[in-house]
């Protein structure tokens, strides 16, 4: 096996959690041995949480001691993996991408997750120590809801559906900074207008890139008849279906604002480009008769007659001033003023 990707923690770290309806037990940061140790029985569903898969090593180990294909080992290495889920006779393979908004640098962050879906066990491996996964620790902590009653194929569905909603809060912040934009756009369009334009089209292409697929895995898993799936949870699956089908409903309608976002950008500079020009031509109007009398009488002529009026200056001025407002006047009533 060979890690591909990024490496984005210094060290893994392995939790566990233990849970039936009756009580929960909770390990952080345990050695792999611990993971063997702990009870896999049939009254008790356990969720191994793996943060960091650059430890080929440890990788290795889990996947000998659970019986893991060498195909699904080589897999859960390389983060670059598309979306996918694979069936094998004792667990179910599935491959998603975690996306969280980045209030800091305005950013989808995409981390890859795998999942071992087992009879009464499942395995997360995540690419750093930080998840989505908070709000379904504290539900199993606390016994809220139905998952401390359901088996370990709920778990997964629990799993993925935090995931799923975790796109429609980086798709809203999404929303906001492209309204903002948008009004950026149609009062003053400027040159770092196009550019987060750009940003947030790569966002919404990571987005579409995770969700697609990921409607494939759902509805793969809802219509598989694998043995470690409950007939009775093929509800849920249905739901976390019509979920991704919203998440690629918005994607698509923020991927055509998108677009339409740039031809409104070019438009609006445009508007502002002739705005410009047609104020700088009606100055330009008024100063060409203007320019043409001092041009007249600017000529080293000697028999001009009226060189030697006395009031020849004063009148000159007089013309000109009454030539430029007349023609204020007249750029007014056509409305271009």
């Amino acid at each position: 096996m060979v890690f591909v990707g990024e490496r984005k923690c210094e060290r893994p770290r392995v939790d566990i959690i233990d849970y039936n309806s009756e009580q929960l037990s909770e390990v952080q940061d345990v050695e792999v041995n611990q993971c063997f140790e702990q009870a896999l029985s049939d009254t008790s569903v356990t969720w191994i949480n793996v943060n960091g898969v650059h430890d080929v090593g440890l990788i290795e180990t889990l996947g000998e001691h659970f019986g893991l294909h060498p195909m699904t080992l080589e897999d859960l290495v390389n983060t670059t993996q598309r979306p996918k889920v694979e069936e094998f006779p004792y667990y179910l393979f599935i491959v998603m991408k975690m996306m969280e908004f980045n209030s800091t640098s305005h950013a989808i962050d995409v981390e890859n997750v795998s999942l071992i879906l087992g009879k009464n066990v499942v395995l997360s491996f995540l690419e750093d120590d930080g998840d989505v996964f908070d709000s379904l620790r504290e539900r199993l902590r606390k016994d809220k809801g139905r998952i401390r009653h359901m088996k370990a194929d709920y778990l997964a569905y629990s799993l993925m559906d935090t995931v799923v909603d975790h796109y429609f809060l980086a798709i809203e912040q999404i929303g906001d900074r492209i309204e903002a934009i948008d009004d950026k756009i149609l009062d003053d369009p400027r040159q770092s207008d196009i550019q987060d334009i750009h940003y947030l089209k790569r966002d919404v292409l990571s987005l579409r890139k995770a969700a697609w697929p990921c409607r494939e895995v759902i509805n793969a898993i809802e219509k598989g008849e694998s043995g470690v799936l409950m007939a009775s949870n093929k509800v849920y699956w249905r739901d976390l279906y019509d979920h991704s089908i919203q998440v690629i409903d918005m994607v698509e309608t923020y991927r055509d604002i998108l677009g339409g976002m740039h031809d409104t950008y070019l438009s609006s500079l445009s508007n502002r480009m002739n705005e410009v020009m047609k104020t700088l031509t009606i100055i330009s109007s008024i100063f060409i008769p203007l320019t043409f009398i001092a041009g007249v009488y600017g000529m080293n002529f000697v028999n001009m007659p009226e060189l030697r009026w006395p009031l020849g200056y004063h009148g000159v001025l007089i013309v000109m001033l009454t030539i430029g407002v007349c023609l204020v006047i007249f750029f007014r009533r056509k409305r271009w003023l």
